[in-house]
Order: structure tokens, then C-alpha cells, then sequence
């Protein structure tokens, strides 16, 4: 489901429970943008789902996905592919 741009991070939880995801991949092209990238991780956990949570993007590393305690970082688009065919083959599906 690809929600576009300039999503608030409630509207990833909202349509990570209506469509039953697995996997929320957030990218942000901006460092401004990567205070929702935290609210994502931080509501995932509050409400207490069952998903995973992988970031990338310009301005996001490693250690900004620790920081912010996301499950994956990737740096480009084939390794995050790599990534959720890791995740959901590990889920079973």
C-alpha cells in the first residue's frame, strides 16, 4: 500500500491495521521528515502490533534506526526488497 508523501505517522499505523501488514517501510528524503519515522516506531509499540518497521532514505543510517528502535535500515531500494522477502519468509508467508 503506498500511502505517497507527507504522511503523519498515525496514518501508518491507521492503514498498517486496515490492510493487516506485515511490514511498515518508511524513506525520508529530509531530515524534517525523520521525527514521523520515531512516531511510527513509537505508536507500532504502543499499540502493541505484530510489525515489523524498516527505514531508509538520504538522510537516515544504522544508527538512527537503532536510535529510533525500527527493525531494519537499508541504504536502497534492492536490499529493502531483500529485506521484506527476509521478513515475511521468516513470518511464514
Amino acid at each position: 500500500v503506498d500511502l505517497g508523501i507527507d504522511v503523519s505517522a498515525e496514518k501508518f499505523v491507521e492503514e498498517a491495521i486496515n490492510h493487516k501488514v506485515d511490514i511498515i517501510c518508511c524513506s525520508a528524503l529530509l531530515t524534517t521528515t525523520m521525527s514521523e519515522m520515531r512516531r511510527v516506531v513509537e505508536l507500532v509499540k504502543e499499540k502493541n502490533l505484530d510489525v515489523k518497521v524498516m527505514i531508509g532514505g538520504a538522510p537516515v543510517n544504522q544508527e538512527f534506526c537503532d536510535e529510533i528502535g525500527a527493525d531494519f535500515y537499508t541504504d536502497e531500494a534492492t536490499s529493502a526488497s531483500e529485506a521484506a522477502v527476509k521478513i515475511l519468509l521468516e513470518r511464514g508467508k
